[in-house]
């Protein structure tokens, strides 16, 4: 986005060929390679190059990672051309990155793969991360204006929801759960569009809806009503419980911060539902009388058995508080570790259910409070000094939605640091987002209320 340009105005409400004409017409050559770069961006994270995978076979797995050097190449490559074009155009926001936080959280996370149980997983998986997240960082830097930004957005979000509606109508067996799946054949009926699993189709939808009300917001009135409407339906058929009810919770939240003036306020209220909820899921293992008031809630009380995974992790944070067990590098090979009986399964778990549990448990409380620091903390107040400033009220409530639903999905889900991850993208976009806009004026003219 041009922080100083005074063409940065919303989508007015006109049909979607004059926005495409209009927008194309003030791109030069370089400027449609930066809203190309976005775009590409954005559906090599989404889209994947591996969509639909069929789950039936038992060679899935090996067939996804046999295309990991082409993944590692691409986004790599991506992340070398961001990096070039903003760094013409945009060295004093790209500067402002290189905060003592920012800085101390890669040293830790060096030092943190120095001393990895396997040094060489964990070295390997930080390279892709770091290269996915260079691009989450700078992509809302690309798009030269807001509305090619929203262009950008909007229209990778219309071709991956399209992509999934043909899936499903046309392929369902490679885009809808089936009774024969390898695993979790018990999912069988839940729709997961292009992506390998329910669990990742749920919260990125629920992203999505986010995207088609903040594009309503900015007057695409074609554009994000479909992106809304579609990303909508298609998450209820998911059957993603966590997305869908956190989906307009969220939003309901988001809309109470935004109408709150002061930050200490805004802390109350974004972060006490949040420490409750942790307290609820893994602080009812750690605390007796935390897990009585949870078996009175109307719940499941045992979280479908992430209770045993939340134990066999804090065991293993227990293990190696200030250090933990090397990023990315300890939930491969678990068949050695000793568990409580009768959860011997928890070896079997991919993640330990819970991001802030599973950066204690990869990356040590250290590592766990600096990324508290960097992507809990100080988007809040990026967001008040934004909302201060009067910059881009619309984007920066959007920023501060999905920021807010990565918060909480993270308390039933890993995903914080997590490599290509699409929430991680998603919600790293938003957090450098709200960074990038209490900084810089991003907007030539006042934006509608919300």
């Amino acid at each position: 986005m041009d922080r100083s340009a005074a063409d940065m105005t919303d989508v007015e409400a006109r049909s979607l060929g004059h926005v495409l004409r209009g927008g194309l017409a003030g791109l030069n050559a370089v400027r449609a390679a930066r809203c190309l770069v976005a775009v590409a961006t954005l559906l090599l994270i989404l889209v994947t190059l591996d969509p639909f995978p069929d789950l039936r076979s038992e060679n899935f797995a090996t067939v996804v990672s046999g295309r990991m050097a082409l993944t590692y190449i691409a986004f790599g490559l991506l992340a070398v051309v961001a990096v070039l074009f903003v760094a013409v155009t945009d060295a004093p926001a790209v500067k402002s990155l290189l905060t003592p936080l920012h800085l101390c959280l890669i040293g830790w996370l060096l030092i943190n793969i120095a001393f990895s149980e396997n040094r060489g997983v964990s070295f390997q998986r930080f390279v892709l991360a770091a290269s996915v997240t260079s691009l989450a960082v700078l992509l809302p830097l690309l798009p030269p204006t807001q509305r090619s930004f929203n262009l950008c957005l909007g229209g990778a979000a219309l071709a991956l929801l399209v992509l999934c509606y043909l899936g499903v109508f046309l392929a369902p067996q490679y885009s809808i759960h089936t009774a024969f799946d390898i695993t979790e054949p018990q999912l069988a009926g839940d729709w997961r569009g292009s992506f390998g699993h329910k669990n990742v189709a749920s919260p990125v939808m629920t992203v999505l809806v986010y995207v088609g009300i903040y594009l309503c917001g900015v007057g695409s009135f074609m554009m994000g009503p479909a992106i809304a409407v579609l990303a909508g339906i298609f998450l209820i058929f998911t059957g993603g419980k966590t997305s869908s009810v956190l989906c307009l919770a969220i939003y309901a939240l988001a809309s109470l911060v935004y109408v709150t003036r002061g930050l200490w306020l805004k802390r109350i209220i974004c972060f006490v539902p949040l420490i409750a909820m942790n307290l609820l899921t893994v602080g009812s293992v750690l605390s007796p009388a935390l897990g009585a008031m949870t078996r009175l809630l109307p719940l499941d009380p045992t979280f479908t058995g992430r209770s045993a995974i939340w134990e066999f992790a804090l065991a293993a944070v227990a293990e190696k508080p200030i250090i933990g067990h090397g990023y990315a590098a300890f939930w491969d090979d678990l068949t050695e570790r000793q568990t409580a009986q009768g959860a011997e399964w928890a070896t079997s778990a991919a993640h330990s259910h819970n991001s802030y549990l599973d950066l204690a448990v990869t990356i040590g409380l250290p590592g766990l409070l600096l990324v508290i620091l960097v992507f809990v903390l100080a988007p809040l107040g990026n967001f008040q000094s934004a909302q201060a400033h009067n910059r881009s009220r619309a984007l920066a409530k959007l920023f501060l939605t999905v920021w807010l639903f990565g918060l909480y999905y993270g308390a039933t889900e890993t995903f914080l640091l997590d490599r290509q991850s699409p929430i991680w993208f998603m919600f790293t976009v938003a957090a450098a987002g709200l960074h990038f806009l209490a900084r810089f004026q991003c907007a030539g003219q006042v934006e509608p209320e919300h």
